[in-house]
């Protein structure tokens, strides 16, 4: 069966939020066993939104429609679904008993523009929303069911489930099992990671395998389809172990696993602490453990040591190395990594020093995106030097040697390096 989904807003159109609806929706759908096969964004125009449903009930059997369901002129969502279905609009009382409870719950006078949020298509009936005062809509026509929800991402969410949920067993294809799985990498490229796994991609096999990159983080996708649940599980887990096996230390996690969250459950299982030295990063490697709850147990502090001076009064970095070899060296990095360690009392320093840009890099062997990260613990120092590329922004040489340095952490936690 086909799904479709249908993103409202001219502030998506225009860039200005990102669809996080339209791929969250997306993904329920497929965990059911649908095909979505289209998603839409169309912008506050009647025209185009009646064109873009009356297009999807064409080809579609089942269609999620997400924002223009408030109570202001410019939600438009029910008169152009209305309009889709050659049908008038109409005030559905309990639809309306809804929106009324809602001010009634927070001691507030209901202003009177928010009845139009109770106006249904006449043939459709209202889903109800109890976080918010915008009821959804759910409409049936011969093979095909539109759902109607807000584009409040909270909102959206209870009423899918409450609602839309229930209705999605009846469409599965084939009454079949969609599992799917994703395993995380760092260090390795996604082209040696597609030659390692070449034939584990190719078309037509029981577990289909991708790979997608993200801010340096490569995911192998793993997705298949089976009549029962148990030999969806054990396909899927039986490929997961192989992939596993060839990528070896490059994998990292599953899921909603993160390298911090690898990182801070190795110093937990081996009760080791940890301090941060950081340059370029300015505190992000310090901000990503810490993210983790818990993390406590195992991060003790983070210095950001961004002057030449910094470096020198607390972690006693000699003014000459850095006269001599420069902040963005591997030997201050080195050095950064054994005073962080010394100063906090910990069992392992991790530092990053480099050139961010956009400025910087005048120097042949000193461009943007020079990295260096140091690590030191009771066997001593190791440094790795990176090139993360004169074209990338700030932002990214940041979170890649954010990133560069947990991993070296997490490998050395390992016995990897």
């Amino acid at each position: 069966m086909n799904a479709q989904i249908i993103s409202i807003g001219d502030e998506v159109v225009s860039g200005q939020c990102l669809d996080t609806n339209g791929a969250w929706i997306a993904a329920q759908l497929f965990a059911q066993g649908l095909r979505v096969t289209r998603h839409v964004t169309v912008g506050d125009d009647l025209g185009a939104i009646v064109g873009a449903v009356r297009d999807a009930m064409t080809d579609s059997h089942f269609i999620v429609v997400t924002g223009g369901l408030g109570p202001t002129p410019d939600d438009i969502t029910r008169q152009a679904v209305a309009d889709a279905l050659g049908q008038p609009l109409e005030i559905h009382d309990a639809a309306l008993t809804q929106v009324e409870d809602f001010f009634a719950k927070l001691q507030r006078t209901m202003p009177v523009s928010n009845r139009r949020q109770a106006m249904v298509p006449k043939t459709c009936e209202p889903v109800m929303n109890p976080r918010g005062t915008a009821p959804g809509l759910v409409c049936r026509r011969e093979s095909t069911t539109l759902f109607v929800l807000p584009g409040v991402p909270a909102e959206m969410r209870t009423m899918f489930q409450g609602a839309v949920e229930p209705e999605l067993a009846a469409f599965a294809l084939d009454g079949a099992m969609t599992l799917t799985k994703s395993i995380h990498t760092f260090g390795m490229s996604e082209a040696s990671m597609g030659e390692i796994l070449s034939d584990l991609m190719a078309p037509g096999r029981p577990v289909s395998v991708g790979l997608t990159a993200a801010d340096a983080v490569i995911t192998v996708r793993l997705v298949t389809r089976a009549p029962i649940i148990g030999s969806a599980e054990a396909a899927i887990a039986k490929e997961a172990c192989e992939i596993r096996r060839r990528l070896g230390a490059a994998v990292f996690g599953e899921g909603e696993d993160t390298l911090q969250h690898s990182v801070l459950e190795l110093l937990t299982a081996k009760g080791i602490t940890i301090a941060t030295a950081e340059s370029c990063t300015g505190g992000l490697i310090a901000k990503c453990l810490t993210d983790v709850p818990g993390s406590s147990t195992c991060f003790e502090r983070g210095f950001i040591t961004y002057s030449d001076q910094s470096k020198t009064d607390i972690f006693g970095v000699d003014a000459s190395m850095i006269e001599s070899h420069g902040a963005v060296s591997a030997e201050v990095a080195q050095a950064m990594a054994a005073g962080c360690r010394s100063a906090a009392g910990t069992d392992l320093g991790l530092a990053v020093t480099g050139i961010a840009g956009p400025t910087g890099g005048r120097a042949p062997d000193k461009p943007i995106g020079l990295v260096f990260v140091a690590l030191a613990d009771k066997s001593g120092e190791i440094v790795k030097k990176h090139l993360f590329g004169q074209h990338h922004p700030r932002s990214e040489i940041r979170i890649r040697a954010c990133k560069s340095a947990l991993n070296m952490g997490r490998l050395r936690l390992m016995g990897k390096i």
